[in-house]
């Protein structure tokens, strides 16, 4: 029987068995106990959680519930999952971060060799580009686990305006985009869905002052119009083909757009008056693909911010 195969039928036979002895699998792939000692060293390394018991009665056994089958994968399949796990290298932080890197490791060792040739050689062909950002985002793993089992966090939070401060949240999920980790959560301090930079978030630890965590088992929110607009103003703009394609790529802003029949489309949603400096920088960077019907107090923005540039630019 060759290797490969012997220890894919391996790892599902002591899978299966509660406790075994080296002896019982000698006999029972036709092999040396040398060999199948091994072979139990390579399925080791290869994370099957195995120890060892001394004494009369004593052997190996594998921890319950923790061990994978083994997955019979295409060649086309492997190159794609490496390259998915691949894709998120240009992250600085994520929330498993030692954990796929180790996965990916052990994937591509033990790829046939003329898998890994051609993985080599496509390396330098395709590439997933994130823009690198400086900030890292440490508290990524404990905001996705408060996600998942619907913890309240306790963190401390420093956002644009104001320096850091404590608060609880009750993560609902974390995403990435354009380079930064955000994590949509129901903010107890503003009693209501606010979207986190999770970069700015310095520490978190597990609430431990007694706020009861709510129900949101089914709720899915994950982009930045899941924050409720504080104090709310109306939008409108009509934008061209190129500047529908332009805003179709900001993840936060697609859900806002109404894409007509000929390309062009408009935007015509409530936004937070504090985003005012964001919006007046982002119309300015559409140019004439955009034209900005209200609100008025953004148009003067716009006005002031475009006068001020025309002055730094005047010839003297």
């Amino acid at each position: 029987m060759p290797k490969s195969k012997r220890l894919m039928e391996l790892m599902m036979t002591v899978n299966r068995k509660r406790r075994f002895k080296v002896q019982e699998l000698a006999d029972e792939f036709g092999v040396s106990k040398r060999t199948i000692l091994r072979d139990l060293q390579e399925l080791s390394e290869l994370g099957v959680p195995l120890y060892s018991e001394v004494g009369p009665h004593g052997g190996y056994q594998v921890l319950r519930e923790r061990v994978l089958p083994p997955i019979a994968f295409t060649e086309e399949e492997a190159v794609s999952m490496f390259f998915a796990v691949q894709a998120l290298r240009h992250y600085s932080s994520l929330p498993f971060e030692a954990e796929s890197a180790s996965a990916l490791n052990k994937f591509y060792l033990h790829m046939p060799g003329d898998v890994r040739d051609r993985i080599d050689s496509m390396k330098n062909r395709v590439d997933f580009l994130t823009p690198t950002r400086r900030g890292d985002a440490p508290c990524l793993a404990i905001l996705l686990d408060a996600a998942v089992h619907q913890k309240v966090l306790t963190v401390e939070y420093e956002s644009k305006e104001e320096e850091a401060k404590c608060r609880q949240i009750q993560p609902v999920c974390i995403y990435a985009h354009n380079g930064f980790w955000y994590c949509t959560a129901y903010c107890f301090l503003r009693q209501g869905y606010r979207v986190f930079r999770c970069d700015r978030i310095r520490e978190a630890a597990y609430d431990t002052s007694g706020t009861e965590p709510l129900e949101l088992g089914d709720i899915r929110l994950s982009r930045r119009d899941a924050a409720e607009p504080r104090e709310p103003i109306r939008l409108r703009a009509q934008l061209s083909r190129i500047g529908v394609q332009r805003c179709e790529a900001e993840l936060w802003l697609a859900p806002m757009l109404q894409v007509h029949a000929d390309g062009s489309g408009t935007i015509d949603r409530d936004v937070s008056r504090g985003d005012i400096p964001f919006y007046t920088d982002f119309f300015i960077g559409l140019g004439e693909e955009a034209v900005l019907l209200e609100p008025e107090e953004l148009r003067e923005a716009i006005r002031r911010k475009l006068a001020e540039m025309l002055e730094r630019y005047k010839g003297t």
